[in-house]
């Protein structure tokens, strides 16, 4: 059986910690597809180029090539891995998402990678356009206050000076973005399952997940 996970939901939902973890535990390949929007970012901040600028934009991405090694993003041969995840990205991200011509083309490479193995992908659109067959669709949500904490505590166990209030901001900023963008918004899918993770732990949201892969599986 040909397995292909999506995993859905807002910013700092805990869908990349998940993702890797059952990604791991049922041999599949991770493609953290909000890490190639972030890369994207990432490259036309350094190029000088706005969210605006379309067809240089569209240009850029055609140049990049992403590949996923041991969960890390490489961009040209370049790891970047930490630098996308820096609060100046974060902050620009969601614009250069909301551009058709770049969903465009991250989702196609997306759905390439995703016909030749097994995959599991977290994401905005993954159950709703890129893996809109996929057998198994997770929907995570918890709220703007958990989220904004779980950010928080995550970039300051890196060392990265950030407050809560501007993370919180920038949170409740993206999710209205997201949400109302004109191409492919943030939704879940019908046939997606949706778990509050506000009151659980890692381990309790991989296991809920587990159960419902293997009652297909097996």
């Amino acid at each position: 059986m040909r397995i292909a996970v999506a995993i859905d939901g807002p910013a700092g939902a805990g869908k990349s910690t998940i993702a890797k973890l059952i990604g791991e535990k049922f041999n599949l390949m991770y493609i953290d597809t909000g890490a190639m929007y972030r890369a994207v970012a990432l490259m036309a901040k350094r190029n000088g180029i706005s969210e605006k600028e379309v067809e240089k934009l569209s240009s850029l991405v055609k140049s990049l090539n992403m590949k996923f090694i041991n969960n890390k993003l490489f961009v040209n041969g370049e790891d970047v891995s930490k630098k996308i995840r820096e609060v100046k990205i974060s902050n620009i991200v969601s614009l250069y998402a909301t551009v058709s011509e770049v969903r465009s083309l991250l989702v196609s490479l997306q759905q390439s990678m995703s016909q030749k193995y097994n995959v599991i992908m977290d994401g905005r659109d993954i159950g709703t356009v890129v893996l809109i067959d996929a057998p198994f669709k997770f929907y995570l949500v918890a709220s703007p206050e958990v989220r904004a904490r779980r950010r928080f505590n995550e970039l300051k166990n890196k060392d990265i000076e950030v407050s809560y209030e501007s993370i919180l901001k920038d949170i409740k900023k993206r999710d209205y973005i997201d949400s109302t963008r004109e191409v492919t918004p943030l939704r879940k899918a019908e046939d997606a399952i949706e778990i509050n993770t506000s009151n659980l732990t890692i381990e309790e949201v991989v296991n809920e997940i587990s159960n419902h892969i293997y009652k297909k599986v097996n």
